[in-house]
């Protein structure tokens, strides 16, 4: 490891000043309402403007040191506003699919020649698809910037969709499918957890979608998907690291500037999830269910709501790592559960909380299996520790550990220009503000117990939820159906 000396001198503050705040989680005899001692975080300061055609830019040129040589490398990203939400009814699974087609031929570009323009130089490439956005990263050395900003406005405005290259990307998706939902013994149960919670919103459809909605779909389905959101007034172009932002303006404008954004709008989801008046037992029948398991869902609000910072600590309370407090009931003290934990997945429309454990010992079967004494002793423990965080003490060392994990896996991703880019891109793409990602670290240090608890009793306690029950099932049980 490199000793402190030797970092440059941004890191080494940041590193000072996340040791004060990992000290200051160590003292879990002091009462929970202490003063937060605030980390002063370096602001990203991203650079923004807009082209004439609609496409966001935004710059994050790394800081200068004086005697020192920049870091050589770069991030570009390309954010598209098209995410599992937008998929087009009867055929979920479209944005995850188009990710892999704009890794194909463009009008000058070859299969894969991303791959080239980023590995064969030191360099990488990745994408992503989430319920609101797909996005498409690059590293390089920053002497390649202008090549890859060249060729992210080739496939934004030249794919070329053809039958062959459609049909083989549908395929690798289906593999896709089969290896993260059908053979992951509980791939089926967090792949079925968004359906059975929306009953309105398409956050409801799996972003990897449904085989068959993507069997029954044709290249004319594809083509009409790229045309509607793969377009400037759609997207969100980042480049970060070591980059001047002069230079970096002058040719996002030569290459993409000329680029023309369609006359019509683009489509947007308005729908809007209805508030549950009552609770729901969903039961989720498996072919190879090793041991049972039970799901507690709730609505949760929107990334963007006062209530995200604090459902954030809540959750990583409840359920990260093995000192959370739902390993350590379920798992290590009540010895009911062989894993457990807490999601908190929030998006930029609403959001959805989860409660999980698998039980220990293996599944009953037969047509026992649905009446497994196991599943509502679990969903009691789950509510029962939820109902201890909410109303009992925190102490002030278990609080301060969880919020100096989350901030350090925040400043950890912000030592490279990939993680600053991210960070920016989903502060876009979630709370519609390039600057939210500063903000947000701010809210997260300034959460206090009584914070955690009050959106604990609003969101979980006070709010009616929705038990999925994972059993096993008789063996042609395998579309992921619910009953």
């Amino acid at each position: 490891m490199a000793r402190p000396e030797s970092l440059p001198a941004g890191r080494r503050r940041w590193l000072r000043q996340g040791a004060v705040l990992l000290a200051a989680g160590g003292l879990a005899d002091l009462h929970a309402q202490a003063p937060v001692a605030m980390v002063r975080v370096p602001a990203l300061s991203p650079q923004v403007r807009m082209l004439r055609n609609g496409l966001q830019v935004v710059l994050l040129p790394d800081e200068p040191i004086a005697g020192r040589a920049g870091s050589g490398t770069a991030a570009l990203q390309v954010w598209y506003r098209v995410g599992g939400k937008d998929d087009p009814p009867g055929r979920s699974g479209f944005a995850h699919l188009f990710e892999h087609m704009m890794f194909k031929r463009t009008r000058h570009l070859a299969d894969e020649a991303f791959d080239r323009l980023t590995e064969d130089v030191g360099g990488q490439n990745n994408a992503f698809t989430t319920e609101d956005a797909t996005v498409y990263l690059n590293t390089v050395p920053a002497n390649h910037v202008e090549r890859l900003l060249w060729a992210e406005a080739e496939r934004m405005a030249q794919l070329l969709v053809t039958e062959p290259q459609f049909l083989s990307e549908r395929a690798v998706v289906a593999s896709e499918f089969r290896q993260r939902v059908l053979v992951d013994p509980y791939g089926r149960l967090f792949n079925a957890m968004a359906p059975a919670l929306w009953r309105v919103h398409p956050y409801r459809n799996p972003v990897i979608g449904r085989v068959e909605d993507l069997n029954a779909a044709t290249l004319d389905d594809v083509q009409r998907f790229h045309a509607t959101y793969y377009r400037p007034d759609n997207a969100t172009l980042i480049v970060a690291g070591d980059i001047d932002p002069s230079r970096v303006h002058a040719w996002v404008d030569r290459y993409f500037g000329a680029l023309a954004s369609p006359d019509t709008p683009v489509p947007r989801v308005s729908l809007r999830e209805p508030r549950r008046d009552r609770g729901q037992v969903v039961t989720l029948p498996a072919p190879q269910v090793p041991a049972p398991a039970l799901a507690l869902l709730w609505l949760a609000p929107e990334a963007a709501h006062p209530d995200a910072a604090p459902l954030r600590v809540a959750g990583a309370l409840l359920g990260q790592g093995e000192s959370s407090r739902l390993s350590v009931g379920l798992v290590e003290q009540d010895r009911l559960a062989q894993s457990a934990g807490f999601g908190v997945d929030l998006h930029a429309d609403a959001g959805m909380l989860s409660a999980w454990a698998i039980a220990s010992g293996p599944s009953v079967v037969g047509s026992d299996a649905r009446h497994d004494p196991r599943l509502p002793q679990l969903e009691a423990a789950l509510m029962r520790t939820v109902h201890r965080l909410a109303h009992g003490r925190i102490p002030i060392g278990e609080l301060d550990k969880v919020r100096t994990q989350l901030l350090t896996e925040a400043l950890v991703a912000r030592q490279t220009a990939e993680g600053r880019a991210l960070a920016v891109g989903w502060s876009i793409v979630r709370r519609q503000d390039a600057g939210a990602a500063d903000v947000e670290l701010a809210q997260l240090q300034a959460i206090r117990a009584e914070d955690v608890q009050r959106v604990l009793r609003t969101h979980v306690l006070a709010a009616p939820a929705v038990a999925l029950r994972y059993v096993q099932g008789p063996p042609a049980a395998v579309s992921g159906g619910l009953a």
